[in-house]
């Protein structure tokens, strides 16, 4: 979901963004750099320079801590004993190498013959945020009138289970990474306070409130008990689903479900939004301070040799196309320096988010449905149904139909396209 900030919570929100000096991300972990000499000729320096520019980097024109020369390039690693590490480019004599990984593109799958469609396709489905109990900590949580609500957490769950469905019908091997309102991780927030008063220090608030419990507004931001539960559900959270998905489920592709949200004012006395609209990301559009940290430069550098681009562009794209059509939603248009417009897909953006850089696979990052649009609430409360239901004098589908409606046709659109006949 992402939602509009004021001035103060922007300034909050920084503080889950370490400093030039760090050398990490809060909760991320030294990289082995060594790890990158695999991809030795896996890109020409065309390639390599083509993707930086179009998918990879903000349009800015700070100095990068890496150099391109004509035969590869040079990354600093911040290791003071091995302080660069080289990639060598592919020569216009020599064949590109073929980069390890898990995942397989669809014009490497079998043969499909008589079998269903998506037959041989592992898809892994990551519903959104926790929902159940967590779902007020989350502030995924809306309510406008007493005895009912939606969470996001929730909604996510229910549409990765209908979508599963759907898809293990259509021969696919369908994980759901999570698939209860409970965490993936097996921290809880207590466990994160230490990084909570650091992180705050360092963002200029050395002696923080404790508690927020009595405390009003964004105020409640700067307490030690607000960081403890964001790096708790928003930073410790994903890297254990990223854990999963690159070490146990290994999939062909990434499908991350998501509800957005317009900002809603106090979550007591929520505000509707006059707009509703989608849209779709791919990892991309690292800023400077971003490629600081030794680790984001790392996985940066590890999806980009990885060509995870490559595959993930063309599906975003079919996705894109299905899923306007599914829902009637207008794009979504960003006004800010933080995503990166695709070519030819007015609702598809790249944009650096912790899941669709962590997971080292074609990592599809959905955003549909403004829920706290007026129309939208009154649908999501009604759940999932097919067909359609009398809503406000006029007969309205179930938007999670739409949505996994959408998610299917655009996949079967793209491995159609792309498979071997």
């Amino acid at each position: 979901m992402i939602m509009r900030f004021s001035r103060l919570t922007a300034l909050c929100l920084l503080a889950l963004v370490p400093s030039l000096r760090a050398q990490t991300t809060p909760l991320g972990s030294p990289p082995d750099w060594n790890s990158l000499t695999t991809y030795a000729r896996a890109l020409s320096d065309s390639d390599f320079t083509d993707a930086l520019k179009s998918i990879y980097l903000e349009p800015t024109h700070y100095p990068t801590p890496w150099i391109i020369g004509p035969d590869g390039v040079k990354i600093q690693t911040g290791d003071p004993v091995n302080p660069t590490v080289t990639i060598p480019f592919a020569s216009r004599i020599q064949a590109k190498t073929s980069p390890p990984r898990f995942w397989s593109r669809a014009s490497e799958l079998p043969p499909l013959g008589d079998r269903p469609p998506l037959s041989d396709i592992h898809i892994a489905i990551d519903p959104g945020h926790i929902g159940g109990s967590y779902g007020v900590m989350e502030e995924r949580h809306l309510s406008f009138n007493p005895g009912e609500a939606i969470q996001e957490g929730d909604l996510s769950l229910l549409t990765a289970r209908i979508l599963a469905a759907r898809l293990k019908t259509l021969g696919a091997y369908v994980t759901l990474v999570r698939d209860q309102p409970t965490p993936v991780t097996k921290t809880k927030p207590s466990d994160h306070r230490l990084t909570a008063i650091e992180t705050l220090k360092q963002s200029g608030f050395p002696n923080p409130t404790d508690s927020y419990q009595g405390i009003q507004g964004e105020a409640k931001l700067l307490t030690i008990q607000w960081q403890s539960e964001k790096f708790f559900y928003r930073v410790a959270e994903i890297h254990a689903r990223a854990d999963r998905v690159n070490q146990e489920i290994k999939p062909d592709l990434v499908l991350c479900l998501h509800f957005n949200a317009e900002s809603w004012g106090d979550a007591t006395a929520p505000q509707y939004s006059p707009v509703n609209h989608a849209h779709l990301l791919i990892n991309g559009c690292y800023s400077p301070a971003e490629l600081a940290n030794h680790d984001t430069r790392f996985e940066m550098f590890t999806r980009l040799f990885s060509r995870i681009h490559e595959e993930e562009i063309p599906l975003a794209k079919a996705l894109a196309t299905s899923l306007a059509a599914s829902t009637g939603l207008p794009p979504y248009t960003y006004t800010t320096p933080n995503a990166l417009p695709i070519p030819d897909s007015p609702y598809l953006f790249a944009r650096n988010l912790l899941a669709n850089r962590l997971y080292r696979c074609p990592v599809i990052f959905f955003e549909p449905y403004i829920m706290n649009h007026k129309q939208t609430y009154q649908r999501l409360l009604l759940g999932h149904w097919v067909g359609r239901t009398l809503i406000d004098e006029s007969l309205q589908s179930s938007p999670i139909e739409d949505y996994v409606q959408g998610i299917v046709n655009g996949l079967l659109t793209y491995y159609k396209a792309n498979r071997p006949a």
